[in-house]
């Protein structure tokens, strides 16, 4: 399998489709697999207004087709909905050639946060994007319903995975602290700072001790302001985020947006509860588990995560690897392609499924 893996979402951002796509990038090779990357490294970009680690591609469906012959994939998934996805589903759909998709963000509910559309729009729009596909993989179960009850079609389970090695209970001599001089309990959130993520919904919080934030984005001078007493420690990686997670005392993701959300398997690898809201994401992952409060209350859920042994944390995160969510997920794209022929036969070229006679 000759592997074009095609997104939008590249360094130098930080996010869990960044992360995602790596991973499977990393695995392909085991799995007998050629990845070959299309990114906004390889065309000229802009950065998006008031957000500028976000590079959007200057690209077509030629400049795609420019490169198809060189690159020659035998199979090509598209992780984002952006220039770069549109251009190869448009490339896909000239050449009649079978592709799957992911669905990483909520985009509906991102755009309402910030302009005056209605989330049915966008809905229709990315379903009309997806419904190309001969498969849109998931991370969820809630996900999954969620969108089939929207009209996607052609859904397939794809999961998340963490490195336990590196996100891992750690004591006194592992590493420097952190946090040697903040009061005790760490309250800590970890993700992108912008206002989709709900950050305020956590500072405003009344809990004792400390509130720490890990991250950077467009909306950190306004969570600043509006948080004085908390602790940014801007965006870590590797080592030194692991060290954070191992140090906190409870873990609060305060997003009711997220697909899945990384960094509560991180938490939970680190052996730190977590305190969410009982959505679509946190449902999944920790829902009836143990491992952490979910409660409308968040403040409720960030002092009952309090008392949550670590060790049950730890235990839940070793069910996810990235190998398992490898494994899923190139059986996903050798399961859709063998489909695709079937399906591309039954669309108009638009990519929209021909009405059946009868």
């Amino acid at each position: 399998m000759r592997l074009l893996l095609a997104t939008d979402a590249w360094h130098p951002q930080v996010n869990g489709v960044v992360r995602s796509v790596e991973r499977m990038a990393e695995a392909a090779a085991g799995l007998g697999v050629e990845p070959l990357m299309l990114t906004p490294a390889d065309f000229p970009s802009l950065p998006m207004p008031g957000y500028r680690e976000i590079r959007l591609s200057l690209v077509t469906r030629g400049r795609v087709l420019s490169r198809w012959e060189r690159l020659a994939p035998t199979h090509v998934h598209i992780a984002t909905e952006g220039p770069i996805g549109h251009a190869v589903r448009a490339a896909c759909l000239l050449r009649g050639q079978a592709f799957t998709t992911s669905y990483h963000t909520r985009f509906p509910e991102y755009l309402a946060a910030r302009a005056p559309v209605p989330e049915a729009w966008s809905y229709a729009w990315l379903r009309r994007f997806h419904a190309a596909a001969s498969g849109t993989m998931v991370s969820t179960p809630s996900l999954e319903r969620e969108l089939a009850g929207r009209g996607f079609t052609h859904l397939m389970r794809w999961t998340r995975g963490v490195d336990t090695d590196l996100f891992r209970p750690r004591d006194g001599g592992d590493g420097a602290n952190p946090f040697p001089d903040l009061p005790r309990p760490i309250f800590l959130s970890v993700g992108r700072l912008a206002v989709e993520k709900n950050l305020a919904a956590f500072l405003s919080l009344d809990l004792p001790g400390s509130k720490v934030v890990v991250g950077d984005g467009p909306d950190r001078a306004r969570l600043q302001a509006l948080a004085p007493d908390a602790h940014f420690l801007g965006a870590l990686t590797g080592e030194a985020l692991a060290r954070v997670y191992a140090r906190a005392d409870a873990f609060v993701f305060p997003s009711l947006t997220d697909t899945f959300g990384i960094v509560l398997l991180e938490a939970l690898a680190s052996g730190l509860p977590v305190a969410a809201y009982p959505v679509t994401g946190p449902l999944d992952v920790i829902g009836g588990t143990g491992a952490g409060a979910l409660d409308a209350d968040l403040r409720a859920a960030a002092l009952a995560a309090l008392a949550i042994p670590r060790e049950r944390c730890r235990a839940e995160a070793m069910r996810y690897t990235w190998a398992e969510s490898a494994r899923q997920f190139y059986d996903n794209i050798a399961t859709a392609h063998a489909l695709g022929s079937v399906q591309r036969s039954a669309r108009h070229p638009s990519g929209a499924p021909l009405p059946r006679a009868g």
